[in-house]
């Protein structure tokens, strides 16, 4: 679906957007909204770049709005907050996610979980209150309303921060929900990519025993020796499978692409929990007998509400948490989307819009 006539509001904006289904990026002019009562308004200086943003340009699942201005893992300065805005103010560090909006009286809502409010609005390619198209984060400034507006603490480098957003909350969110952040606890981590290298760092930081599980072998070193996992299981490898069924108390599943779930609930324990958060786009097979056999779960998550996302960043900042990122200039960016699509990044490139966007103005 494209946008005939993008839809005027008073601050002129620079950024870039895709114009169509090939997913090239390049310099676009729009606007955002005046900064409401109860807005933040800030200039980005980064932003990072998601896998679910290379699905969005391309379309890949059928929903996406152009011109579209992708990015939300977007932090930066705040320049102008509204006259009700009680807890920002010009100057802050702030960072907004994938959310710029809710109903506020459903019960998702009334339960911090507005994520899962069925009128949740994302931050880019989705439709605002006031009818218009939201723009994400590859621009040079950002206003969202303060409910949605995250404080990055002082200790957590800005760059680093903006992952925290997306890939921080989607595997913190599930480590805590399903009990899995108990320090008696085995729990694996299938994919080493921008969210499972998260997964493996908030793990043990919550003091878990934590194995990567991956297809790849060269990837053994790096969760073992960078990423400080306990041990490593090579998925492809039927006698490391074997020797290792039933030792799991739990499984964040990050893998986005088709994979056979039953060779991991082979390696809970009973009671275990399987949980998905990647976003395969067609139906996986799900194995019944191994469910019924082991009293086991399989689960999803998806990101996390306001107020964890904000408890999940002043955790990483206590405890040193941060992604691994490759900072990139601005005219960089469909060069990363097609490292990107072949997994060449360790493990998050991020944009530095503050000092690479006007350069191509």
């Amino acid at each position: 679906m494209t946008i005939l006539q993008e839809e005027e509001h008073p601050n002129k904006v620079f950024g870039w957007a895709a114009r169509d289904n090939s997913g090239v990026l390049s310099p676009f002019k729009f606007s955002r909204r005046a900064t409401g009562e109860k807005d933040v308004a800030f200039k980005v200086l980064y932003c990072g770049i998601c896998h679910s943003d290379l699905n969005m340009i391309k379309n890949d699942w059928g929903t996406s709005v152009y011109p579209l201005v992708p990015g939300h893992e977007i932090v930066g300065e705040v320049t102008e907050v509204g006259s009700k805005v009680q807890k920002f103010k010009v100057g802050d560090r702030v960072g907004v996610g994938c959310l710029v909006g809710s109903c506020h009286s459903c019960n998702d809502c009334t339960n911090n979980l507005e994520n899962y409010c069925p009128k949740r609005i994302l931050t880019y390619g989705a439709k605002y209150h006031d009818g218009t198209i939201t723009y994400g984060g590859y621009s040079d400034t950002m206003v969202a309303d303060e409910h949605f507006i995250v404080r990055i603490p002082d200790n957590l480098p800005l760059d680093a921060a903006g992952p925290l957003l997306c890939a921080g909350i989607t595997v913190y969110s599930p480590l805590r929900y399903y009990g899995l952040d108990k320090p008696d606890l085995h729990i694996g981590v299938v994919g080493l990519g921008g969210l499972g290298h998260m997964a493996v760092k908030f793990a043990k930081a919550f003091g878990v025993k934590v194995t990567v599980i991956s297809t790849s072998s060269n990837k053994k070193k790096e969760a073992l020796e960078n990423l400080g996992a306990d041990s490593f299981l090579l998925s492809r490898d039927q006698e490391q499978l074997q020797a290792a069924i039933g030792t799991l108390d739990g499984i964040i599943d990050t893998v986005s692409a088709q994979h056979a779930l039953m060779p991991l609930l082979g390696l809970l324990k009973t009671d275990g929990k399987l949980v998905l958060v990647g976003a395969a786009e067609k139906p996986l097979e799900l194995p019944i007998f191994s469910l019924i056999l082991g009293r086991k779960l399989v689960g999803g998550s998806c990101i996390g509400g306001m107020k964890e996302t904000q408890e999940m960043v002043d955790f990483a900042a206590k405890h040193n948490i941060k992604p691994d990122i490759e900072v990139i200039s601005m005219d960089y960016v469909n060069t990363a989307m097609e490292r990107l699509l072949k997994a060449d990044v360790k493990y998050r490139f991020v944009i530095d819009v503050g000092n690479t966007l006007k350069a191509t103005s």
